[in-house]
């Protein structure tokens, strides 16, 4: 009993403001990116998805689900982009619903790679990774779910293009009225797969030495910072996860580089993803400590935190915020809950994906 009376005295620390780069989070309750697939024609976000969002405004900072830099981007049905101007006229009703709240809201920019089937990608071409290598995965297509295609390896010619594909859609973020971005160097995605020396098999600048494999990330997160400022910049990462079967030789290594270098280019933020994705949190020995030494901005971590063990990281110190995901599907006035520890609505998964309001917008809210 006394052990639960002192997180219920330490719950204030959830509940202190923070300057986030040059976002004021007046909480540290993030909502986490969650894919939903409820975008409407031509992958536009509608009034639907700007309820949504809206009925979140209490977080601290929402994190806009994953949303494609481009058409070749894409991975999964029904995702939103943010390359068109009817997707950016969609987006901007749901940054003005959010701001109507009082809310503060970034988009994830995303780029797939290898995670997509010819029958998502622009007139059926194959889809883009560092290297040829196809995926053991499945994506969620108008057939349901199936078997990831074959990927072709992008060419060096290719990648200057990229790097301003990422630019131009932070831009327009911007002009969507988004807060700031975050890049999303994680789960196996595109960024994720040149990072990794099991995916990413190039023998040019890109490939080979840690410096070649992560210079991608760099390059977008310098094209991106300098359209928009740093300081409206994160970067998701997820050292442990092994979707689509990716891995690298020594992870640790590698992303306390990564991270080092997200801080001589000083991004706001960096969201980690601790464990396997929505799964076990150690699967194998790792140091969050030693990956985060380097870094000089906030800390946001993720991965099944219930409201002791976030009370627990943010006030010893280890992360700045906590990010929550599916507790967040299912109760949209999350903060409230965890701050007067309040019961919980369950999420239902059969309505994760795809989909009208039922399961979306109708969780009830505390009276």
């Amino acid at each position: 009993m006394e052990g639960q009376n002192i997180v219920n005295r330490n719950i204030e620390v959830l509940f202190m403001p923070i300057r986030v780069g040059a976002i004021e989070l007046p909480n540290r309750v993030v909502m986490a990116p969650l894919t939903r697939n409820r975008a409407g024609a031509g992958n536009t976000p509608t009034d639907l998805n700007a309820q949504y969002y809206a009925q979140r405004a209490t977080a601290g900072l929402i994190i806009a689900e994953a949303t494609q830099i481009c058409p070749e981007g894409q991975g999964y049905i029904a995702t939103p982009g943010i390359y068109s101007s009817e997707q950016i006229a969609g987006w901007k009703r749901v940054t003005a619903a959010v701001h109507a709240k009082g809310g503060r809201i970034v988009l994830q920019l995303w780029h797939v790679g290898r995670i997509s089937h010819t029958s998502l990608q622009p007139d059926g071409k194959a889809p883009v990774a560092p290297s040829a290598i196809r995926a053991h995965a499945k994506v969620f297509t108008a057939e349901g779910f199936v078997d990831v295609s074959t990927p072709r390896a992008l060419a060096l010619s290719e990648i200057p293009d990229l790097v301003k594909t990422y630019r131009q859609a932070a831009v327009n973020a911007r002009e969507a009225g988004f807060d700031g971005v975050e890049i999303h160097a994680a789960n196996g995605y595109l960024l994720d797969q040149f990072l990794r020396d099991q995916t990413n098999q190039r023998n040019d600048a890109y490939g080979g030495s840690i410096e070649n494999r992560i210079r991608l990330l760099s390059e977008v997160c310098e094209a991106v910072a300098g359209a928009i400022n740093a300081d409206r910049v994160g970067v998701r990462l997820s050292p442990l996860t092994s979707f689509g079967d990716i891995a690298d030789s020594n992870p640790q290594i590698l992303f306390n580089r990564v991270v080092a270098r997200l801080s001589e280019l000083r991004i706001a933020y960096v969201h980690v993803i601790e464990g396997e994705t929505g799964g076990d949190r150690n699967p194998q020995p790792f140091d969050y400590v030693a990956m985060r030494g380097s870094f000089s901005g906030a800390w946001i971590v993720n991965n099944g935190y219930d409201r002791t063990m976030a009370i627990d990281a943010v006030a010893s110190g280890r992360a700045t915020a906590i990010g929550f995901g599916s507790l967040f599907i299912a109760n949209p006035d999350l903060p409230r809950r965890l701050r007067e520890n309040a019961a919980l609505n369950s999420p239902d998964p059969a309505t994760f994906y795809g989909g009208s309001a039922q399961g979306y917008t109708d969780y009830p809210a505390l009276e």
